[in-house]
């Protein structure tokens, strides 16, 4: 009797272990696993000592405050990043036009904003194309980044980006600015946030984004950060990611 109550406290121990490891692994975003097979992860910020930083804005719906976004870009000569899908490309070409004049650099973030994780591989090469090539024929630029929509991704979407040569990117500070949180709050919920080799996500069209740009720029250089495109930040060749999707340059 005494033998199989401990077999069951024992079972019940393992079991509460097990469990906990599994809510551990789903609580922690970009460092999910299933079983013992590590997932396919995009760049969620660069392991950098220089503090340089990236702002970036996903386009989707609308223009309303982009010539507000991009007049105090140009005062404080800032670079950013754009995302753009592919149906905001097409209609609203001279803003893609103007934000690449301008000398920020525009990456894709699809072509019709699905969830990705559940296309097969032949339509995800097909949205990445599709939504590059309007890009490129606007821009004369190549498109070098994709942003998945909703940050949703698994192992074949990353895999198959990557395979295209195109860089997957996250970013680790959300600035939840599509909340129409206050300017405050979204000055509040970066500089909180950031870290050398950060990626901001902000959205063009967001109802106070403008209006917390200034601050957010004034704030981080004063705390001693460089503001440079996510291509500029990323390292090209000779890296890895690790588990949390940091990008971190090879031993040398």
């Amino acid at each position: 009797m005494i033998f199989r109550l401990k077999t069951v406290l024992m079972a019940a121990a393992l079991l509460a272990v097990f469990a906990g490891s599994v809510l551990l692994a789903g609580a922690t975003d970009a460092a999910s696993v299933y079983g013992s097979v590590a997932r396919s992860l995009p760049i969620y910020n660069v392991e950098r000592a220089d503090n340089k930083i990236s702002i970036s804005f996903d386009c989707a719906w609308g223009v309303d405050y982009t010539d507000s976004l991009l007049e105090t870009l140009e005062k404080y000569d800032v670079h950013a990043t754009f995302f753009a899908v592919q149906f905001w490309t097409e209609k609203y070409p001279a803003y893609v036009k103007k934000i690449s004049a301008a000398g920020h650099e525009i990456g894709t973030h699809s072509a019709t904003h699905p969830y990705m994780s559940r296309l097969s591989e032949t339509e995800i090469r097909a949205e990445m194309t599709s939504s590059i090539s309007a890009i490129e024929k606007l821009t004369g630029k190549k498109v070098e980044l994709f942003r998945p929509p909703y940050g949703d991704y698994d192992n074949l979407l990353i895999d198959t980006v990557n395979a295209m040569g195109v860089y997957p990117i996250q970013w680790d500070v959300d600035s939840l600015d599509w909340k129409d949180l206050t300017a405050s709050d979204i000055l509040a919920r970066i500089t909180e946030r950031v870290k050398s080799g950060s990626i901001i996500l902000c959205h063009n069209n967001g109802l106070h984004t403008a209006e917390a740009l200034p601050l957010v720029i004034e704030a981080l250089r004063a705390k001693g950060f460089e503001f440079v495109p996510i291509g500029e930040l990323i390292y090209r060749e000779n890296y890895r990611i690790d588990a949390a999707g940091k990008q971190i340059p090879n031993a040398t």
